[in-house]
């Protein structure tokens, strides 16, 4: 089996003939990295999900990519639903593996969230811009043709605005009743379109966040007798998702 082409993820719809700049971070992986050769192939993955080959036309600090032809796509079919994962932001950087791995998961967005028992604090723009170069980084490396939605941070208040608009939102909470999630979910997730995961902070969900989100809709759903640490949490629970939904 020949080796898979390094991929990379542009900006806007394209078509064989085009040629694009590749800089930064992917101009110095091609050239540094896997030093690359001119004519050497890559693939190249659009705004739309569409996979392309193309050759390396000129190396430097800017790379010039020709695009050669479009590489034949999944059978067309049943797509899952949407799978949404809010997540309490925790401390240090326990956030950039909850963003990794949950975009390995096929996560379709990420919303970050500060809650009332939250150790973090909204720092400005850097840490989801980081959280968005992790995400297109961990879909090359997965095989993923397409890229979650990564949220700035928003308030608690706001995460419920979004939580009341899927057709079946969770919440994760250690004090739920103890139903085992094999006889939980087939129910609740089986003809939804769209799923919401909410994970709470390092202290859990207070009494008060979880009464508010029963009243926007959400259903509080047990994890086991064990409790996790918030950025086990996501990726247990979209696992059994994953499971259940395809």
């Amino acid at each position: 089996m020949p080796p898979r082409m390094p991929r990379f993820f542009v900006e806007g719809a394209h078509a064989p003939g085009d040629h694009l700049i590749l800089e930064g971070g992917d101009a110095r992986k091609l050239v540094v990295v896997l030093r690359a050769a001119l004519g050497d192939p890559v693939e190249i993955v659009d705004s739309h999900g569409v996979a392309f080959v193309a050759k390396l036309r000129s190396a430097g600090p800017r790379v010039s990519v020709e695009v050669v032809a479009r590489i034949a796509g999944e059978p067309a079919g049943d797509h899952p639903p949407q799978i949404i994962v809010a997540q309490a932001v925790p401390k240090a950087r326990k956030m950039d593996f909850v963003v990794e791995k949950l975009t390995e998961l096929g996560v379709t967005r990420i919303i970050p969230f500060l809650s009332e028992r939250s150790v973090a604090r909204a720092g400005g723009t850097e840490k989801p811009a980081r959280w968005r170069r992790l995400a297109v980084a961990a879909a090359a490396q997965c095989g993923r043709l397409d890229l979650p939605l990564v949220d700035e941070v928003m308030t608690f208040e706001a995460m419920l605005v979004e939580l009341s608009r899927v057709d079946v939102a969770l919440l994760a909470w250690e004090l739920a009743a103890p139903v085992p999630l094999r006889d939980v979910l087939p129910g609740l997730v089986g003809a939804a379109r769209s799923i919401l995961v909410a994970i709470g902070p390092e202290g859990g969900f207070s009494y008060d966040e979880v009464e508010r989100a029963g009243v926007a809709g959400a259903h509080a759903v047990s994890l086991g007798r064990r409790i996790l640490r918030t950025e086990t949490a996501p990726v247990a629970l979209m696992s059994v998702l994953a499971y259940l939904v395809g």
